[in-house]
């Protein structure tokens, strides 16, 4: 049974452990003649990669991608494209003490009840650092929509940090980039700082919620039923470690509203195309893109390797106390962000690839 595939038309194969020789992703689906080369990868992946600041776990890896096929003189061919990250900083020593225990908040227990084998160095399949072969992929992705679809623009930012959140009357897309936090709140960004080095000084860790949005998505993307855009961006987010919740538009706020406030109206824009009131949708309904933003968020829970003291069991069923030792985010929410621009960039190509050949060109005209 294969599990480590995602995407229709596009589809993307992640392998490889977290203190193995190396990882990656096998991309196949990825149309021929698009401009790619390592360096536009590289990108993407520079942003995620560990030990940029003091908020990230201190491991140093380069995160440096090799494409290995699929490529000829600068130009995707149409057949697979294998990318490969190299693993260089593992200090798979960290792990020895906790050989024969369970982390708690880890997956070690239930791979080991599933499988009778687990990688204990740093979790092996199931360890964040599985999710630079995902930003490497959606770096492919990214090139073939910027080929596509060249108005498409994705953004990710966090808006959320335990209980700070941000005041989305001051957002400013310029801070972004201008705090560790991919906060767009320079008020806020200076409250995590501080609040985040407290938890980070007492080897405790926080959850956050982070959003991602796409502007410039066609309308038209998606179908009823079984191939809802929103299913699988929520199938794509919810499969990116440690997330526990996923929401579109209003999400679980919509619950709170009636259906007068709930109803995104619509109207017809000065440029002869539909325009509406409101965007609690998401930019999508009934499955498929409105041509709104489309906008989805997803939590991550804190980050369970702290150095506290935490109670659990040895493999024999013993009781036992244990402190994880090693190099941890102390928020792991902060490089989640450029994984979630990854994945959303994922979707909404499998999803323009799967729109061309059923459909072509959106059929129903308005006006």
């Amino acid at each position: 049974m294969s599990t480590n595939t995602f995407g229709r038309m596009f589809t993307v194969t992640t392998w490889g452990e977290s203190h193995g020789p190396a990882l990656g992703a096998t991309v196949d689906g990825c149309p021929p003649n698009v401009p790619l080369e390592a360096e536009m990868l590289q990108h993407w992946l520079d942003r995620r990669k560990p030990g940029q600041n003091k908020f990230t776990t201190q491991r140093q890896e380069p995160d440096q991608v090799e494409i290995l096929s699929g490529v000829f003189e600068g130009k995707t061919t149409g057949m697979p494209i294998q990318l490969m990250i190299r693993n260089t900083d593992q200090r798979s020593k960290d792990y020895s003490d906790i050989m024969e225990k369970f982390r708690p908040g880890h997956a070690d227990i239930t791979y080991w009840q599933k499988y009778g084998i687990r990688d204990y160095r740093g979790g092996g399949r199931s360890s964040a650092r599985e999710t630079a072969a995902r930003v490497a992929a959606g770096g492919v992705a990214r090139a073939v929509l910027q080929s596509l679809a060249p108005d498409l623009k994705i953004t990710g930012y966090m808006v959320q940090m335990g209980p700070h959140r941000i005041d989305r009357d001051r957002m400013d897309m310029d801070q972004i980039a201008a705090n560790p936090f991919w906060v767009p709140d320079a008020n806020a960004a200076q409250i995590w700082e501080a609040y985040l080095g407290e938890l980070r000084k007492s080897g405790n860790s926080v959850g956050a919620v982070v959003e991602v949005m796409a502007a410039g998505v066609p309308a038209g993307l998606g179908a009823p039923v079984y191939g809802k855009l929103d299913t699988d961006i929520a199938t794509a987010m919810m499969s990116i470690n440690a997330v526990k919740a996923v929401e579109i538009g209003a999400g679980m706020a919509a619950a709170e509203l009636t259906g007068e406030d709930n109803a995104d109206e619509i109207f017809m824009g000065n440029d002869g195309q539909p325009t509406y009131s409101s965007n609690h949708a998401g930019g999508i309904l009934g499955g498929i893109s409105t041509g709104q933003d489309v906008v989805c968020r997803f939590a991550v829970k804190p980050t369970s390797s702290i150095l506290k003291p935490r109670q659990t069991i040895t493999k024999s069923g013993e009781n036992t106390e244990i402190i994880t030792k090693g190099r941890h985010d102390p928020c792991v929410g902060i490089r989640a962000v450029p994984v979630g621009e990854a994945m959303l960039a994922c979707v909404l190509l499998d999803h323009i690839l799967l729109h061309r050949g059923q459909v072509g060109e959106n059929q129903g005209r308005i006006g």
